[in-house]
């Protein structure tokens, strides 16, 4: 990719050795027509910078609540939430659009690609975004991400596979401390899927970045560090 630096890479939230993600009794619930219904009741967690977690549970046990609070997309109503060593319990919209910018990289299972960018052009978004563009280091992920040759194509022009590495690589470039993805593989057949996964297990760990994982399937779950079950909004066990 022929692109210079901007600047050199930095780190939005320090000190590095602290945990990317500490989450300390949150509790979130939503009003419904037959009342309060509490969806994540005193729920903990910690995980600590190049290791994984899978976060499973059935539909309706708050593992997508959990991890859009993750993304400051949304509050808890009590409890404490540290990204890289910094509290983000009570910061503003603007403390936490800067936190998704730098600190936190998210990947879904709608690529959400912008379809009007080339695919070099995406994955350098959210790297300029945070300016930590890295010429080398995209170098480096277009072809551990086997995109070499694709990156004058247009999103539309790529298969789903395709699409998710770019989403995956657009993610990575910014150098986050946290990535936060949620069921990442849905959209694909099972062996594109691993494919995927094994991608970014291995990048995520060599990039000493953390990774949760939402996922409804126990197969891809087993292959993080560790797993924690969400039922009725609360924790049983962690693997």
């Amino acid at each position: 990719m022929a692109e210079t630096h901007e600047k050199p890479a930095h780190s939005a939230c320090a000190p590095t050795h602290s945990p990317a993600l500490e989450m300390h009794e949150l509790r979130k619930g939503f009003d419904s027509v037959e009342g309060r219904v509490e969806v994540l009741r005193g729920v903990s967690l910690v995980l600590a910078r190049g290791t994984s977690m899978a976060l499973t549970g059935e539909s309706g046990s708050g593992k997508s609540t959990l991890l859009h609070i993750a993304a400051g997309l949304e509050r808890a109503d009590a409890g404490r939430v540290m990204i890289a060593g910094q509290d983000m319990t009570a910061a503003n919209d603007a403390a936490l659009a800067e936190m998704r910018r730098g600190a936190v990289g998210l990947i879904f299972q709608q690529f959400n690609l912008i379809p009007s960018l080339t695919v070099g052009a995406n994955l350098a978004f959210q790297a300029r975004l945070a300016g930590r563009h890295d010429t080398g280091f995209a170098d480096t992920l277009v072809a551990r991400l086997g995109l070499d040759g694709l990156l004058h194509r247009y999103p539309e022009q790529l298969s789903g596979g395709q699409q998710q590495r770019v989403a995956i690589g657009r993610c990575l470039a910014a150098r986050p401390a946290l990535v936060l993805a949620d069921e990442p593989t849905g959209n694909l057949d099972e062996a594109t899927g691993d494919a995927v996964l094994s991608l970014m297990l291995e990048l995520t760990a060599e990039a000493g970045a953390a990774l949760l994982l939402v996922t409804h399937s126990p197969r891809l779950a087993e292959r993080c560090d560790r797993r924690l079950h969400l039922r009725k909004g609360q924790i049983e066990g962690d693997a």
